[in-house]
């Protein structure tokens, strides 16, 4: 059997007012390719878009891989690595005042052939490919919104 492909994951998601027009980005790095997605939302909020730009990034991978997913969404991060979503699961989403449970379940379901590392980077700081995620979830608000803020 052929080792798992190792690929990196980047997302950002940005919103114009929360709730608002939103914007979703990742950037999927494999070897020497790379693969920018984008889209836009007339009518969401930020942790929405964090979540819509890793589940479109899972869908856009053709094969189960190695995953090492960079996301400044602490939330996403937290849920996996704290083991928030192993309560969830086991409460079906009852466990406190949970957000998002579509998206929530539409992520899981995308991750579940993956081998996923979650690693929290700081936002809009020194991570060129978070700020590359973050100008293109800006510039996918920009397209459909019009610049005339």
């Amino acid at each position: 059997m052929a080792a798992q492909k190792e690929v990196t994951i980047y997302s950002d998601g940005a919103c114009s007012g929360n709730p608002g027009p939103g914007g979703w980005a990742a950037v999927l790095l494999y070897g020497r390719h790379r693969k920018e997605i984008s889209g836009f939302e007339p009518d969401t909020t930020n942790n929405r878009m964090e979540m819509t730009a890793l589940i479109k990034a899972f869908e856009a991978l053709r094969e189960p891989c190695r995953v090492t997913v960079y996301s400044d969404s602490e939330i996403v991060v937290n849920a996996f690595n704290q083991g928030w979503v192993e309560n969830w699961l086991k409460t079906g989403f009852k466990q406190g005042k949970v957000k998002n449970i579509d998206l929530w379940q539409q992520l899981l379901k995308a991750i579940e052939p993956h081998e996923v590392t979650w690693v929290w980077v700081k936002g809009h700081a020194d991570d060129e490919n978070n700020i590359r995620c973050d100008a293109l979830a800006r510039q996918a608000i920009k397209d459909h919104v019009g610049s005339g803020r």
